[in-house]
């Protein structure tokens, strides 16, 4: 290769850096801008008078109501208590999702033995087991941690039962040719590999869904991040409940985006 040849393509591979780079940067700066803007209307409606600060406190409020909350302690005791109902219940519910839904997948007369059952139970929220799950366990982690559970099976559940459903019939009778028919060499083979990326979107919908659970499951007394924002309700400190709302928001974001990077590392091999 010349030397014009290579400096061609040195300048071609840098400016191709340089765009990828800048993508990425624009990727951050349009949420971030539109962010910033969400909370400087915020703060300047209350600061106009357009809301009472009494009911809605203006972001301001919230950053010296965090530092009192974290020189207590407060803050770190219930974020600890919610994440451990979160991740049990979170952690049990896909797996018994996910092992349903493929499981109806592949058989049909499973599928046709749960149709009733599932149509019967799908349509119940998961706040009406509350009553259910306080007498069977008590006012306790496990308590939450079945709520937050139930919330998360079923979109876990139709996420699989779904991928399952759009892999190619001509892959399994492939495998059958071959000598892989057996119910676990095709799971290896075929239906785990061809249903990922579906299983993980539900995975990702669950994390979501579990965080919309955990503060509803803690408000019949549960420690935690509900049960502290129902204490501040109480008090009128509506600067603490803002702050724990944003924290939820802040612990969904955080594990979204961890997810998202183990995702694309998960099905780096797919095209």
């Amino acid at each position: 290769m010349s030397d014009a040849a290579a400096t061609a393509a040195t300048a071609a591979a840098s400016g191709s850096r340089a765009r990828g780079g800048g993508l990425a940067a624009e990727r951050w700066l349009w949420p971030l801008a539109g962010l910033a803007l969400f909370v400087a209307a915020w703060e300047g409606a209350v600061r106009g008078g357009l809301m009472n600060a009494v009911l809605v406190p203006p972001p301001s409020d919230v950053v010296p109501a965090l530092f009192r909350e974290l020189e207590s302690g407060m803050w770190a005791g219930v974020v600890v208590a919610s994440l451990r109902h979160y991740l049990a219940g979170v952690a049990i519910g896909s797996l018994l999702g996910i092992a349903a839904g493929i499981a109806v997948g592949l058989s049909p007369k499973v599928e046709a033995a749960q149709a009733g059952i599932a149509r019967v139970l799908r349509p119940i929220p998961p706040l009406a087991w509350i009553p259910f799950a306080i007498i069977w366990f008590g006012v306790s982690e496990t308590a939450a941690g079945f709520i937050i559970a139930i919330g998360v099976f079923w979109l876990n559940y139709f996420s699989a039962l779904g991928a399952v459903r759009q892999i190619d019939p001509g892959l399994i009778e492939l495998a059958h040719s071959f000598g892989q028919g057996g119910l676990w060499r095709r799971l290896a083979k075929i239906v785990l590999p061809g249903a990922a990326p579906g299983i993980l979107t539900g995975l990702r919908a669950g994390l979501g869904q579990g965080w919309m659970t955990v503060v509803a499951a803690e408000l019949f007394g549960i420690p935690g991040i509900g049960q502290r924002m129902m204490e501040a309700s109480g008090l009128l400190a509506t600067d603490i409940v803002a702050l724990y709302m944003l924290t939820i928001a802040a612990l969904y974001s955080l594990s979204d985006l961890v997810f998202q990077r183990l995702t694309r590392r998960a099905l780096a091999w797919m095209p």
